[in-house]
């Protein structure tokens, strides 16, 4: 796959992986990417919904599973997730990506590793990180068996769509017939070969915290989101502890407590505190929604927190509930 007479390090090539494809068309933006790929390492066609791109820098090798939808509603330059960590760290980068949510499921894929799997490519490297959200985390869990030692993030994967072990799952009914079963098929076992592998979710979306709760092994941590909703990859990036969760894996030293102490940026994300702030008011917790409003209107200008506490205070003054003592000065 290496491109052995490019030179990874010439200013041009740098400018190219940084330019933008955002102002093209689907396919002028395929052909870009897969030019951009084969000025750095090869591009491949894999069947019809399926291409791979790959970026030969440092031996750290990143692998994403992205789609062409994500890549370009996700990126301001709509370029794969893992090209800022090519132009930040200097990694490797394989990316394989689908049109459309397919969850890699082709025999063209399949074929692919089994080729990466007998040229010994993943070899070349001394760290290797797969890395996909959703139907893509699925496939990085699935995938990653043909680099064993990897590390693998997956952000609220699916372990499986088939009926026979997941017909609880009514999201995905398209994919019904598809196969789940042969190659590459129950992503749990696939990880057996992972040094490490983190399941990320909110165990408050129920069928994301029943798949993840398939994927219980000895070389996963299964990581708690909760009050995040379904769409954590957002999320992740928006809160800017992604790509510190991936430099951290890339180093070999990710762990739960590294993750939940990059977790504490919950506390000034706005989308996590409102959801914590409705749970409570369903829940008619008025004592602990005023403890939570004073502390997010203390730091922050927050109008709907504001104007919350002043309700919780006229109830209390109503002798509604009782409120907690003032915060001590």
């Amino acid at each position: 796959m290496q491109d052995q007479n490019q030179d990874p390090d010439s200013a041009d090539e740098e400018n190219g992986i940084e330019s933008s494809l955002a102002d093209l068309g689907k396919a002028e933006w395929k052909a870009a990417l897969i030019a951009q790929a084969e000025a750095h390492g090869m591009a491949q066609d894999l069947g019809a919904r399926h291409f791979a791109t790959f970026i030969d820098k440092k031996p750290t090798l990143l692998v994403t599973f992205e789609t062409i939808q994500g890549v370009r509603a996700l990126s301001e330059t709509a370029q794969p997730f893992g090209f800022d960590m090519v132009k930040a760290q200097g990694w490797s980068h394989l990316c394989l990506l689908s049109d459309g949510d397919t969850w890699f499921r082709a025999q063209e894929v399949y074929a692919f590793f089994d080729q990466l799997i007998d040229d010994g490519f993943f070899e070349d490297f001394d760290r290797v990180v797969f890395y996909g959200a959703g139907p893509c985390g699925y496939a990085a869990a699935s995938y990653s068996v043909a680099s064993p030692g990897a590390t693998v993030i997956a952000v609220q994967p699916q372990a499986t769509l088939s009926a026979r072990m997941t017909e609880w799952d009514d999201r995905f009914v398209e994919m019904r017939r598809t196969d789940f079963t042969d190659r590459y098929g129950y992503a749990p076992d696939m990880l057996d070969a992972a040094e490490r592998a983190f399941v990320i979710y909110d165990p408050r979306e129920t069928l994301d915290a029943m798949h993840a709760t398939l994927f219980e092994r000895a070389n996963v941590s299964r990581l708690r989101m909760p009050f995040m909703g379904g769409a954590l990859q957002t999320q992740l990036i928006e809160m800017k502890i992604l790509y510190r969760l991936l430099s951290l894996a890339g180093a070999a030293k990710l762990n739960e407590q590294k993750f939940y102490k990059l977790y504490r940026a919950r506390r000034d994300h706005m989308p996590y505190l409102r959801n914590l702030m409705t749970h409570l008011d369903q829940n008619e917790r008025p004592y602990m929604t005023t403890l939570l409003c004073r502390n997010v209107t203390s730091r922050v200008r927050a109008r709907r927190f504001r104007r919350r506490l002043d309700q919780l205070e006229q109830m209390a003054a109503d002798g509604d509930f009782t409120p907690p003592p003032p915060a001590a000065e």
